[in-house]
């Protein structure tokens, strides 16, 4: 009985060695036998609907901005709760104009019809487009408190995302993109006014 034991352990020892040599072979030969396999069962994407659209996007505006902020408790020192983050974050903005928007009394074509005057909506900024890939944490401080907590559970970073997203809007804003988005409609519907023969001439102001 105990000899039966002896063997059973000996063949359990040398199958045990036999897998750490064909796994470290493996490695060295740059395969791994157990390496994990992952199956992709997806169905392919399902075109649901298409929308018409008349926007003209004229310009990007790329954009980065670092989100420094703060978090602390009031009664309790930095080192026991609190953190601070810089958060570098990326992203553009399109800007467009609404062609749809040209009505027939935006458009008045001379009598001989080799010129046209056209009056153009005002461009519009589109939400932005916050790009992941080159958004990061750059470094972060954190409170005894504030790591223990991390190490349950990891910390969200949707409230960056936001807080750039409205950082970019405002700086946006306060760009020439808004000028840049117009002044490319407009040469692009001088080439085509052009192509045909027509001279073309915008004009500002209250559209009525």
């Amino acid at each position: 009985m105990i000899g039966k034991l002896f063997k059973g352990l000996a063949l359990v020892a040398v199958a045990a060695l036999v897998v750490v040599i064909a796994v470290v072979g493996a490695n060295m030969n740059g395969f791994n036998p157990f390496q994990s396999l992952q199956t992709d069962r997806s169905q392919p994407a399902l075109l649901k609907s298409i929308k018409d659209v008349s926007q003209y996007h004229a310009a990007v505006g790329n954009f980065e901005v670092v989100i420094d902020v703060e978090d602390g408790v009031e009664w309790m020192p930095e080192i026991i709760a609190g953190r601070r983050t810089l958060f570098v974050a990326a992203g553009t903005v399109n800007t467009y104009v609404d062609l749809s928007g040209v009505a027939d009394k935006d458009l008045t074509l001379s009598p001989d019809g080799k010129s046209v005057t056209v009056r153009l909506p005002e461009a519009q900024l589109d939400k932005p487009n916050l790009d992941h890939d080159r958004s990061y944490v750059f470094s972060q401080d954190r409170g005894v408190l504030d790591q223990i907590a991390d190490a349950i559970e990891v910390p969200q970073q949707a409230q960056f995302f936001k807080l750039a997203e409205t950082k970019m809007t405002t700086a946006a804003e306060e760009s020439e993109l808004r000028k840049q988005a117009t002044d490319n409609t407009q040469a692009m519907l001088t080439g085509m006014f052009g192509a045909l023969g027509i001279q073309v001439r915008f004009v500002e102001g209250a559209r009525g």
